[in-house]
């Protein structure tokens, strides 16, 4: 008998970017916000997935909801509230990369908690960006983590930080509540800035040992068009960037945490044990590998075109040596 399709919850910000070129004209706008852009980014590779989020009841928020139930993401009960939508302008450079201000409200929808029907009995959660870090949302956000954690079925818990040092300027906090989350963490993806800004007494091997320290049992490392780095307890894992022309890296990593949390789903999904993934040892070389390159696929599917427009199933699997596709 088949396993059911392993369902994600995603808890965290959503937000409309707002792209201004590198001419400094406004151009477009976009729903946006890293764990939306996830949530998307799962749905679009065809696993269940809902959002716990924070939305308003503007033309904006309303615009951020219909993308999502366009997609396939079910959006909970209580994300939608009587305020203006989150805004992130992202300032385009010539070489397609992006400077963001943001204009944020984070909370988690009121009364929510572990027995809440879109986190009982859940198995993966991911949790990440501003989300885990502004205040009041991000506290809550621990807290109901801890709860998941200590519950007769915990899931596994994705996390990704997608550090923004321009909203979370205190170092010595932010570092703290990284911890904290990571140390309940199961998988933890960061980017090599985000690892440099956490640690900069550190270099990125030593960054990623001192996370795996913490608990965690499976660290990922993106290294931009370089590809990225996956390391276990006892592994090191690099893959190589897939050459594309950027038209610009909005969504980049939030695609790759896409593409790595289905994957992990997928493991689930063919039954091999929490545990195992929980403290690493479900993972060898070629895994890694596999992983690896999937992830890399669909972050440089994203960045080929404008905005955070992650790939569907099927352009993934166009793409020869896709390792889930037989």
């Amino acid at each position: 008998m088949s396993h059911p399709l392993t369902a994600v919850t995603a808890i965290g910000e959503s937000l409309v970017d707002v792209i201004v070129g590198s001419d400094g004209v406004p151009s477009t706008e976009h729903p946006g916000g890293s764990p939306m852009n996830i949530a998307l980014g799962l749905a679009r590779l065809d696993r269940p997935v809902a959002l716990v989020t924070h939305i308003g009841n503007d033309a904006r928020g309303m615009s951020i909801a219909t993308h999502l139930r366009d997609a396939g993401v079910t959006l909970a009960v209580g994300s939608i509230r009587d305020e203006p939508s989150s805004t992130a302008t992202a300032y385009l450079a010539a070489d397609g990369s992006a400077r963001y201000v943001f204009d944020l409200r984070w909370s988690l929808p009121l009364g929510l908690c572990v027995d809440d029907p879109v986190l009982a009995g859940s198995e993966l959660l991911h949790v990440g960006s501003i989300g885990a870090f502004l205040e009041p949302g991000g506290s809550t956000v621990v807290s109901l983590l801890k709860q998941l954690a200590d519950s007769d079925r915990p899931p596994l818990i994705c996390f990704d930080p997608n550090m923004r040092p321009s909203i979370v300027t205190d170092h010595d906090a932010a570092l703290a509540r990284f911890e904290q989350i990571a140390a309940l963490a199961a998988v933890v993806k960061l980017s090599d800035e985000d690892a440099e800004w956490l640690y900069p007494e550190l270099g990125l091997e030593a960054a990623i040992e001192h996370i795996l320290r913490l608990g965690v049992g499976l660290v990922t490392l993106t290294l931009g068009s370089a590809g990225a780095l996956l390391a276990t307890r006892s592994l090191r894992v690099t893959v190589p960037g897939v050459a594309v022309v950027v038209a610009d890296t909005i969504g980049a990593g939030d695609s790759f945490m896409s593409a790595l949390i289905d994957f992990v789903a997928r493991l689930l999904d063919e039954g091999v044990p929490s545990d195992a993934l929980r403290n690493g040892l479900a993972f060898d070389a070629q895994l890694l590998t596999s992983i690896g390159e999937y992830a890399v696929r669909c972050a440089a599917i994203t960045v080929s075109r404008p905005g955070a427009n992650p790939p569907n199933r099927a352009e993934v699997g166009s793409i020869s040596g896709d390792p889930l596709v037989s």
